[in-house]
């Protein structure tokens, strides 16, 4: 549920963004979201469609580009993605890892009108 509220804010910047620009409407959002986020890209999109309606940005499109879980061994430096159970590196085998990527939830851009 915590997507309702994520995705609240993110239509208020959207809405001051293209309100600051003299926009009258928003035709498109970029979000970028890393697959560490818990934010599900169809939850955003219900959620979005319902509380965007009476707004500038009602009826735009929202487009997600997903970032990839990345890590860093601090062994060896060595920077990969981890997949199912397996986080140790695969060049040392050692488990003590740093993530680099995949917490991301941003507003990359808008499209205006």
């Amino acid at each position: 549920m915590h997507e309702m509220g994520v995705t609240q804010a993110l239509l208020d910047m959207a809405v001051t963004k293209a309100r600051e620009s003299g926009a009258v409407a928003i035709r498109k959002i970029n979000l970028v979201i890393g697959d560490l986020s818990s934010v599900l890209d169809n939850s955003v999109q219900f959620y979005f469609d319902f509380i965007s309606q009476g707004t500038p940005a009602e009826g735009a499109r929202l487009v997600f580009r997903r970032i990839p879980i990345g890590a860093r061994c601090r062994r060896c430096s060595t920077e990969f993605s981890p997949s199912g159970d397996n986080w140790k590196c695969p060049q040392c085998l050692d488990a003590g890892i740093d993530i680099i990527s995949g917490n991301e939830f941003f507003m990359e851009s808008i499209e205006v009108e």
